[in-house]
């Protein structure tokens, strides 16, 4: 049995170290998992923890989300160097792409912030987007790439104080739209604006530790 027990122990073992010889570099958090992964050809991968610290008045913060092939993707949180949750984005291709959203101290909503992602390997690209002169129809342009994001949709900007709305631009593919009428984006009842989502989660959890992590870099 005991013999037995050591053949177990020594396959995950040189499974392991099979496994993580394929990385150039990466670390080990607290929990045994594998992070901040950089393969034989210099690419980031899987998971990743990014520190930045404060720079010229510039508050310092902390990201962690998915890398593929250098890229970020999907969903990646936002912390302050306290483990507070300041904002959540998500990416596509390396580029934000979708409703972003950041919050202040108290996990209050500040500002919402919608963006499209072209496709970074295309020196054109064709999006379908919605007609401003003609709601709910829908029309194919074609885009010069410019290597970057593009403002797209519906940012909003919230009161601090009452929750509401204070103002909202419009954006059709990087292009600010007038706003039609006098009508204006701010609520003049006040009401309280539901915590998102993603807040309410961080809160059940506990508070984000700042801890050291193994260095396991192969250089």
């Amino acid at each position: 049995m005991r013999r037995i027990l050591f053949f177990i122990i020594l396959a995950m073992s040189l499974s392991e170290a099979y496994s993580q010889s394929k990385w150039k570099s990466y670390i080990i958090s607290p929990k045994g998992d594998t992070l901040n992964c950089v393969d034989q050809q210099g690419k980031k991968q899987g998971p990743w923890v990014n520190h930045f610290d404060e720079v010229r008045g510039e508050p310092g913060y902390e990201e962690e989300g998915i890398y593929k092939d250098d890229r970020k993707e999907g969903t990646w949180r936002l912390y302050t160097l306290m483990g507070d949750l300041s904002g959540v984005e998500y990416y596509k291709w390396g580029l934000k792409d979708g409703v972003c959203q950041y919050f202040g101290m108290n996990g209050s909503l500040q500002r919402e912030e919608s963006w499209r992602a072209l496709n970074p390997d295309k020196l054109y690209d064709t999006i379908t987007v919605e007609d401003v002169e003609h709601l709910d129809h829908y029309k194919t342009v074609i885009i010069k790439n410019e290597g970057a994001a593009i403002k797209d949709g519906v940012w909003k900007f919230y009161d601090p104080m009452t929750g509401t709305i204070s103002r909202q631009e419009t954006y059709t593919l990087g292009k600010l739209e007038k706003p039609s009428g006098q009508q204006t984006a701010a609520s003049t009842a006040p009401k309280t604006v539901a915590k998102p989502k993603e807040v309410l989660d961080f809160e059940k959890k506990i508070g984000k530790k700042k801890v050291k992590v193994q260095d396991g870099s192969v250089y």
